[in-house]
């Protein structure tokens, strides 16, 4: 009899359902509400990102790599160098068999002194040639007397020989025109013989001269050779660690060969930016890194200068944009950024480990 009156009492409580479901739900409002702000905050935080800071994943750690060489060809005879190890400017690296420098340093010494003795006998023959040619000058001189006195003897003789007295004989006209051609032919020798002295003079100044110049020659050999012994020991030309070594002991090496390489405690970044992101980019501003390597590590760094060309004007082969195939594509100019040391402090020893070659992500502070 009850059962009326329940379904009844039913009814108001299914209207009220009805009415509940004719709007939108609440959670899914308040999920739409939550996506609308996440949308309108991400994109705020774009907008912003845009207007205040550039960014790119181009770029690397670059350093300073010394090329460890010999300037001498030569085996090896003793090994210094250790991977990875730290060294300092001038510590000997490498030593090479010194054997046939020294013996040509020697065999140029000798070839010097023998320069010497060349010289030493050029200067006694200039000593005797002058000698000679005083002599010989001196004897000059006496057949020039001798020439002037057979002269006058002979004008006398034809003047005495011409005269109506006959004061002198055919005979003795004929003996004092014989004494003058002989003091004239004697003169003649005497002047040849002054000449082939000076000349002999000459001559062994021009031995002493090429002797000269030969031991010159042959002391910037010796130089040479001195040098090339010294170049036997191979040094660190800067400050820093052993890298790809590539040399043992018995190794005969060749001039310029490299050997290894000496990485540079120094390092810096090279960031490729677009040339679309370099408008409002200058020196002095803030650089947030993420070095691949030590994920969850913010360092700071700040932009130093910019490449004086684009990346692709350094390229092996660069493009040729006047074929006529033209597509414009946007280009990359090389930034050099500099880490902050007390960025790199915060790091510690790892420090140690930021080397060349190692991915980094950074983000410039466009602001001032």
């Amino acid at each position: 009899m009850n059962a009326p009156q329940d379904i009844a009492a039913l009814k108001p409580p299914v209207a009220a359902q009805a009415d509940k479901k004719s709007g939108p739900p609440v959670p899914l409002l308040v999920i739409g509400a939550l996506l609308l702000a996440g949308g309108l905050g991400l994109g705020g935080r774009m907008w912003w990102r845009s207007q205040h800071l550039v960014e790119t994943d181009n770029a690397f750690v670059a350093g300073r790599l010394h090329p460890v060489a010999t300037r001498v060809a030569g085996v090896v005879t003793e090994m210094r160098m250790q991977d990875n190890v730290l060294v300092k400017a001038g510590d000997v690296l490498l030593r090479l068999d010194p054997a046939d420098a020294a013996v040509q340093v020697e065999r140029l010494k000798a070839q010097i002194a023998q320069a010497d003795a060349s010289i030493a006998t050029s200067a006694a023959q200039i000593a005797q040639a002058k000698a000679q040619a005083a002599a010989t000058g001196s004897q000059v001189a006496q057949a020039e007397a001798v020439l002037a006195r057979t002269e006058l003897d002979a004008k006398r003789s034809q003047a005495l020989f011409g005269a109506e007295l006959r004061a002198t004989s055919k005979q003795e006209l004929d003996a004092a025109l014989a004494a003058r051609d002989v003091a004239r032919a004697d003169l003649a020798a005497r002047k040849a013989s002054a000449n082939a002295a000076r000349e002999a003079v000459a001559a062994a100044e021009s031995a002493r001269q090429s002797a000269n110049a030969q031991k010159s020659a042959t002391q910037a050999q010796l130089k040479d050779a001195q040098n090339q012994l010294g170049y036997v020991e191979v040094r660190a030309a800067a400050d820093g660690r052993i890298g790809k070594r590539t040399v043992e002991v018995g190794q005969r090496v060749q001039p310029g060969q490299q050997l290894a390489a000496i990485v540079e405690p120094e390092t810096w970044i090279v960031a490729n930016f677009k040339e679309t992101q370099l408008a409002r980019m200058k020196p002095g501003q803030k650089v947030h890194v993420k070095v691949d390597a030590f994920p969850g590590q913010d360092l700071l760094a700040k932009v130093d200068s910019f490449s004086p060309a684009s990346g692709a004007s350094f390229a092996l082969l660069p493009p040729d944009n006047a074929t006529g195939n033209f597509t414009k594509i946007v280009q990359r100019v090389p930034v050099k950024l500099v880490f902050d040391a007390d960025s790199l402090k915060g790091l510690g020893e790892q420090a140690a480990r930021i080397v060349p070659g190692l991915s980094v992500q950074v983000e410039v502070e466009l602001g001032e």
